[in-house]
């Protein structure tokens, strides 16, 4: 068994052979997406891809508890095949969420621009964890909201107020990209790690997929973003990349930003 709380140098299937049947809470991956945008980003075709992908799926599926979950970043396209793997697995279909990036123009004049990637999330049963109440967002209507709480809105012939947390979580979540988080006088920078995350939308799957000490783990680690999210949200981590330099970048991130 790996030690928890450890980021490996580490193949994604020589990682997952190491992790204990039945042991992991809940899987944050963000692979691949075969858009040719580093070697590791770069396949012979779609079906060597789609190959590799239901791989690295296999590795992991038995590494999930029966209350465990599984989140899969994607494109739209490759998440429709992702999607049909997991059903035929055996999986649990929960959401198709869809990340509106907030990530500037796209110049493609022949199709609708493309601003979104695809967040697969399955569960291994029924039976899984989800805090509901830790992700909810604040209401759209606020003088609307405001006047309902105090003399509550009729609903089916019940007076209703609103929840003081915000609303229910939906399944389009508007996040900007990391690289326009992290603009220097409006210019965006060139970043140690083509695709990061946001931690704020990690730290959002780690709050309603998990509960404090359970186990999270990413076999495709990057910048370290399910570190970082893990760490502050008080889970155990264990996680690995196959380029030294993304876990040396993981490694430093998670001293800077994961807190005590």
């Amino acid at each position: 068994m790996l030690k928890l709380n450890t980021i490996y140098k580490m193949d994604c299937f020589n990682f997952l052979k190491k992790l204990k049947n039945d042991s992991v809470d809940l899987a944050i991956i963000d692979p691949p997406y075969n858009l040719s945008k580093a070697n590791w980003d770069t396949f012979k075709n779609q079906d060597d891809f789609l190959n590799f992908t239901f791989k690295w799926i296999d590795g992991l599926l038995p590494k999930l508890k029966k209350t465990g979950s599984i989140y899969i970043f994607n494109t739209p396209f490759n998440s429709a095949y992702i999607l049909q793997y997991l059903v035929n697995k055996g999986l649990e279909f929960q959401n198709w969420i869809t990340w509106d990036k907030r990530d500037g123009m796209s110049a493609t004049k022949t199709k609708y621009n493309n601003g979104q990637e695809t967040i697969l999330f399955f569960t291994k049963t029924k039976n899984h964890i989800f805090n509901y109440n830790e992700i909810r967002v604040p209401y759209e209507s606020t003088d609307r909201m405001a006047h309902a709480e105090k003399a509550g809105i009729i609903k089916n012939g019940k007076r209703w107020y609103p929840n003081p947390g915000g609303k229910l979580c939906r399944e389009v979540w508007h996040f900007t990209s990391q690289r326009h988080k992290v603009k220097i006088k409006g210019i965006i920078q060139k970043m140690p790690h083509l695709t990061p995350k946001p931690l704020d939308m990690i730290e959002r799957i780690v709050k309603a997929s998990s509960r404090k000490g359970d186990l999270i783990v990413d076999c495709f680690v990057g910048s370290g973003t399910t570190a970082i999210a893990s760490k502050k949200l008080n889970r155990n981590f264990i996680c690995s990349d196959n380029s030294i330099e993304y876990v040396k970048l993981a490694k430093k991130n998670l001293k800077i930003y994961g807190g005590k």
